[in-house]
């Protein structure tokens, strides 16, 4: 059994929406418009990464020339065409979990490493703007994930305890900054599972979203 927290952070990133999808299909394109190679092992690595982590990655991956602000401007474009013509995808269960909270008396808000702005409009899109008390977005932070701090400033901007939150992470960058923050973290796996050393930093592996109200203990 998982304690029922005060405060639940939701990573949004293909836990609330499938978006890595959609966002490592548009980048393949732009990526083979560009001359580099569009490989899903290396988009994984970059998921939850923001800032310098990003820019370090993506240097390690595709070398210093690349132009990563160039690239990430033309993916999001295309992302958010998508985005407002079919409106984003929620994941399996989310709705559920979220109106089940709701009834608990449980606070949710939202920590990506997404910039804000696009946080807010997708989740306006797709009608659960309402669910959530506040959102962090990564250009918020200094360190992106794995690093611990998104995550606790989501319990500063609440006044909560970490002891009292739980984290809803779908990558193995988000288990270890969940982790590093002393925070409970569960998995619904989107892209990959975990590996073996992040999967034991989760309290559960879950395959959707409303699978976790009957482990937690009210």
């Amino acid at each position: 059994m998982i304690k029922l927290p005060k405060l639940a952070i939701f990573d949004m990133d293909g836990l609330i929406f499938d978006t890595e999808r959609l966002f490592m299909e548009e980048k393949g394109k732009i990526l083979a418009s560009y001359g580099y190679p569009a490989r899903k092992e290396d988009y994984i690595q970059t998921i939850g990464l923001a800032g310098r982590q990003l820019r370090n990655k993506q240097t390690e991956l595709y070398g210093p020339d690349y132009p990563a602000d160039e690239i990430s401007q033309k993916t999001r474009a295309a992302l958010n065409i998508r985005m407002e013509t079919s409106g984003p995808e929620v994941k399996p269960g989310i709705r559920t979990l979220l109106r089940w909270f709701r009834m608990q008396g449980v606070t949710c808000c939202v920590a990506s490493s997404t910039r804000h702005e696009y946080v807010e409009r997708y989740l306006t899109l797709a009608g659960l703007i309402s669910c959530f008390a506040y959102l962090i977005g990564g250009e918020e932070v200094t360190r992106s994930k794995p690093e611990p701090d998104i995550f606790l400033a989501a319990c500063a901007r609440g006044q909560f305890s970490p002891a009292d939150a739980l984290v809803l992470e779908d990558s193995d960058n988000g288990i270890r900054a969940a982790y590093a923050a002393g925070i409970p973290v569960v998995c619904i796996p989107d892209l990959k599972q975990p590996d073996p050393e992040n999967a034991e930093k989760a309290a559960v592996i879950l395959a959707s979203a409303d699978q976790l109200i009957p482990l937690l203990r009210l």
